[in-house]
């Protein structure tokens, strides 16, 4: 791929790249845009298949978390990093501590979190060599059932725009994967009695997990999953799930979950789901939570104060709603539009030089 081709059309900043001889640490930091403040986003641990897929990985989270800071109101902007290697072999102290030194020399343009594969133990190893790392175990821990809270209540305020109406005990729900954040989710959908639950996953321990937790919802084929006629379907896996293939496969009236770039292609995707009539929650406002969770440790870390914040993600689908339909585009173009427009907003108001 031209890479730099790539930053220049999506306005990024900084790509680096990084090697540790001694533990074989090897990985990539993308650094989209700081108008906003530093920064932040998780580190992912994924074997991949060649660099390049790592890289446009990379490219893609960081972008979104851009939007994703935006949208949720935080002083961030938007980065990721990626490590390349078998998460089931690499890890070790020494490994994360590497990844720390790495951090700390970017002198705070970049706050690490943990993601796919890193937990927050992993996160106290990386702490241990730059002050730029949260998702702290004594702090705000494990985000996952933060970030699922956040899309429970996205999911709320898509059914109000969509039916006019938020009982979740009257509507039904194909959840993909089931992991930390989408077992979550289905334990918040079953707190509000959901009427049915359907679940696919990949990972025999989690299937076991959900069966034994929730027994009466239904596990169906990973392929099956798009077909299902219920009333939501809930991506909570990996992105790039919605797409050409898919989307004409599916039989519900809202896309909302927890996944990271659930659209394959935004534009055309976006318009896909639109012109199907499908209310489309874009992943980067409804799946705040985890972020929201960790940018309050850096400010004093309060359970209450988190829990207050995320619960605004409900209102703030149901104002980027409006503007997709006052302004007839896509929901996941309205939702670029809510966050360029607060970077706009607040990168004009600095306008002036004031010492602090």
């Amino acid at each position: 791929m031209n890479k730099f081709d790539y930053m220049e059309r999506h306005g990024f900043e900084q790509v680096i790249y990084f090697h540790d001889k001694t533990t074989g640490l090897k990985g990539i930091t993308v650094i989209h845009d700081t108008t906003l403040g530093p920064a932040l986003g998780g580190t992912r641990l994924w074997n991949y298949a060649c660099e390049d897929d790592a890289v446009l990985d990379c490219l893609r989270l960081a972008r979104g978390m851009t939007f994703k800071n935006a949208a949720a109101g935080l002083n961030l902007g938007g980065g990721k990093t990626v490590l390349i290697g078998d998460a089931s072999t690499v890890k070790s102290e020494a490994y994360f501590r590497a990844l720390g030194r790495y951090v700390q020399s970017l002198n705070g343009r970049y706050i690490t979190a943990e993601d796919v594969n890193t937990t927050t133990k992993d996160m106290d190893y990386i702490l241990m060599e730059t002050d730029y790392v949260v998702g702290l175990e004594d702090k705000s821990g494990n985000p996952s059932p933060i970030t699922a809270l956040g899309a429970f209540h996205g999911i709320r305020a898509s059914l109000k725009h969509r039916f006019n109406d938020d009982d979740i005990s009257k509507y039904t729900f194909a959840v993909q994967g089931v992991g930390e954040t989408g077992s979550a989710l289905i334990g918040y959908l079953k707190e509000a009695n959901a009427k049915k639950i359907y679940f696919s996953e990949i990972n025999p321990k989690n299937i076991k997990k959900m069966q034994e937790l929730h027994p009466d919802c239904e596990m169906v084929t990973p392929d099956a999953i798009y077909s299902l006629e219920v009333d939501v379907f809930v991506p909570c896996a990996l992105g790039a799930v919605m797409n050409e293939k898919t989307i004409p496969e599916l039989k519900c009236a809202i896309v909302a979950g927890t996944a990271n770039n659930v659209l394959e292609d935004e534009e055309r995707d976006g318009l896909l789901l639109k012109d199907r009539g499908i209310l489309y929650a874009p992943d980067f406002v409804i799946n705040a939570g985890g972020v929201i969770n960790v940018y309050h440790e850096l400010h004093g870390y309060n359970r209450e104060r988190v829990i207050k914040d995320v619960r605004k993600i409900y209102d703030r689908l149901l104002e980027i709603f409006k503007i997709a339909e006052k302004e007839n585009v896509h929901n996941q173009k309205a939702a670029l539009v809510y966050a360029t427009n607060r970077m706009k907003t607040i990168a004009a108001i600095r306008s002036n030089y004031i010492i602090r």
